[in-house]
C-alpha cells in the first residue's frame, strides 16, 4: 500500500492539533480548562458532556503526544520547542511582539506547540520524504 504524504496532509494533521490546543485552552475564556476551572467550585463536572469531552480530549493529546515523542525522540522535541521558543524570542527582541500582552502571546504560543504537534505527526513521512528511510513501523511485513 502507498503512502502518499503531501501539504495538505500536514496542512490537516495542523488544523487538527490547532482545534486540540485550543479546545484545551485559549484566552476567550471559551475551553475545556475554563469549563474544568468553572465547574470545580459549583460540582457540574459530573455529566454525560464533560466526561465524553474529557476522553475525546484525553485520548487527541495521547495521540498527538505519543506520536511527536515516537517520531522526534527526547532530544529532537526538545531541538523543536527550542526552535519556536528562540521564533518568539526573536519577534520579541525585534519589537514585533510585545510581552506585555498576554492574550497575543498565548494565541501565539499556541500556535507553534500546534505546529511542534503536527511536525511531530508527520516527521516520519518528512524524514522518508528528505532522506529515502523507511521507519521500522513503515515496513510492509508482507
Amino acid at each position: 500500500m502507498a503512502r502518499h504524504f503531501d501539504s495538505r496532509g500536514f496542512m490537516w494533521r495542523f488544523i487538527f492539533a490547532l482545534v486540540l490546543v485550543y479546545a484545551t485552552y485559549n484566552p476567550t475564556g471559551i475551553s475545556y480548562y475554563h469549563w474544568l476551572k468553572s465547574g470545580l467550585g459549583e460540582g457540574e463536572l459530573l455529566t454525560p458532556a464533560f466526561a465524553l469531552i474529557s476522553i475525546v480530549l484525553l485520548i487527541g493529546w495521547t495521540v498527538y503526544l505519543r506520536a511527536t515523542f515516537r517520531s522526534l525522540g527526547g532530544f529532537g522535541l526538545l531541538l523543536a520547542i527550542a526552535f519556536f521558543a528562540i521564533i518568539i524570542w526573536w519577534l520579541v527582541d525585534l519589537g514585533l511582539l510585545g510581552i506585555q500582552n498576554v492574550s497575543v502571546l498565548s494565541y501565539i504560543v499556541m500556535l507553534l506547540l500546534a505546529a511542534v504537534l503536527a511536525v511531530g505527526m508527520s516527521w516520519s513521512h518528512i524524514r522518508r520524504r528528505l532522506s529515502g528511510q523507511a521507519d521500522m513501523d513503515d515496513v510492509d511485513e508482507n
